[in-house]
């Protein structure tokens, strides 16, 4: 048969019960919809908490780790050369965490096309005196346009610049939660106190606010400079190098690599933040999970729908294939009306679902935890509107296999006898 006349024939039983096909289609939109909604949105999500902490982690930093001694003094003496002595309570060895050959280092590492760029930093442990209470503290030393450049350092300020901490002379940057326990208004001077005993005053210049509130308690910034004056170090004394690299994936072996290179401990962002991608991966695989059942859920609806048209269309289907139309041709007939009604619901839902995902995105969002972020996450991610297209042309595909193939196999006698 003609596949144009196949054509008008399902056109014309789908008009004939156009309730019940606007049903299914309106269940496949809505599937479609809540598909691209909550994809759109959860991938979003998953890009913001992600990048709360992947924002400011280095994807490989470079350090010397405090451990003890690989080689203890009684395995070097002559006497105990073939022994194998146990020793209990090692302390840690007289390793110093600077960075040797930091500044050659930084030089060999900004010239390798792998890497993105690098940061030196100080991470110095202070007490922050807050009349007779010592609060514990850190101060990390930045390169001040290194952060901004590499992690995101501005967009984490919510008050001051960080340009001051290069401006103006013993200047800090401290975290909201520290700042309020200290009670310390931009423009104050605050008192800390070193790991040696040494007592410097520095003026507030902002606050730093991350959404990790425990990290916020601790948390300061200072220049390079103003934190090798406040440890009496030399200008080049350097506890971390970080290291952004232009592909991610590439950390865990270059971390090795520079690792072995540059006789320094290397860790790389999979290896700290692995919790993190393992949350990100389970809310991705809960929103398809999600997503999919809809869809699934409004195939049983096509089916259902398909299923009692052919019930009540068996005369005329019987009619049909005493006519000539061949049990294919009927087949064809009920699958056209299934993908018509995944490709109307399937498009509709498709522009539904970026329309709402639009209304989302533009809803205000305040919390006090990320005072940066004004606006509900948004993914529009191609790829999701041709998960979503496909998806449904396949879940509609097969709710209304079955009812076709049922109805090819119908013998027009018995039917045409029954009545």
């Amino acid at each position: 048969m003609k596949l144009k006349l196949l054509f008008n024939i399902a056109q014309s039983l789908l008009m004939a019960r156009w309730r019940q096909t606007l049903v299914a289609a309106i269940g496949v939109t809505f599937g479609i919809t809540m598909f691209i909604a909550l994809l759109s949105f959860m991938s979003g999500l998953n890009d913001l908490l992600d990048g709360l902490v992947v924002n400011r982690t280095p994807h490989i930093r470079l350090y010397n780790d405090i451990r003890p001694r690989q080689h203890q003094a009684v395995t070097k003496w002559p006497a105990y050369k073939n022994d194998y002595p146990i020793i209990s309570s090692l302390k840690s060895g007289n390793v110093r965490q600077e960075i040797y050959n930091s500044g050659p280092i930084i030089q060999a590492l900004e010239q390798n096309k792998q890497v993105l760029g690098v940061a030196p930093t100080i991470t110095a442990q202070v007490f922050f005196n807050d009349g007779t209470v010592a609060i514990n503290g850190v101060i990390n030393g930045i390169n001040v346009d290194a952060e901004r450049k590499l992690f995101f350092f501005d967009d984490y300020i919510v008050a001051g610049k960080s340009s001051d901490l290069n401006t103006i002379p013993n200047s800090i940057i401290l975290g909201k939660a520290l700042a309020e326990k200290l009670v310390a208004n931009v423009g104050d001077v605050v008192q800390i106190t070193t790991s040696t005993g040494t007592i410097f005053q520095l003026k507030v210049v902002g606050y730093f606010q991350s959404g990790l509130n425990d990290f916020d308690k601790a948390q300061s910034y200072a220049s390079i400079q103003t934190t090798q004056k406040i440890l009496g170090k030399s200008s080049l004394y350097i506890t971390d190098i970080r290291i952004k690299l232009h592909n991610i994936n590439e950390a865990p072996a270059l971390a090795k690599t520079f690792g072995r290179i540059y006789g320094v401990d290397a860790e790389d962002i999979q290896t700290a933040n692995s919790q993190f991608e393992t949350g990100s991966f389970v809310r991705s695989l809960i929103s398809y999970a999600v997503g999919i059942t809809l869809l699934i859920v409004a195939g049983f609806g096509i089916y259902n729908i398909l299923n009692m048209m052919i019930y009540e269309k068996m005369d005329t289907i019987a009619i049909m294939k005493a006519m000539g139309f061949s049990g294919r041709d009927v087949k064809t007939i009920f699958l056209v009306i299934a993908i018509g009604i995944g490709l109307f619901g399937g498009g509709t839902g498709l522009l539904a679902g970026y329309g709402l995902s639009v209304i989302i995105n533009h809803v205000p969002f305040h919390t006090a935890a990320l005072p940066t972020v004004k606006t509900y996450p948004i993914n529009y991610n191609p790829l999701f509107y041709i998960i979503g297209i496909s998806f449904s042309l396949i879940t509609t595909y097969l709710a209304g296999w079955l009812p076709a193939r049922k109805a090819s196999k119908i013998d027009p006698v018995v039917i045409i006898r029954g009545k």
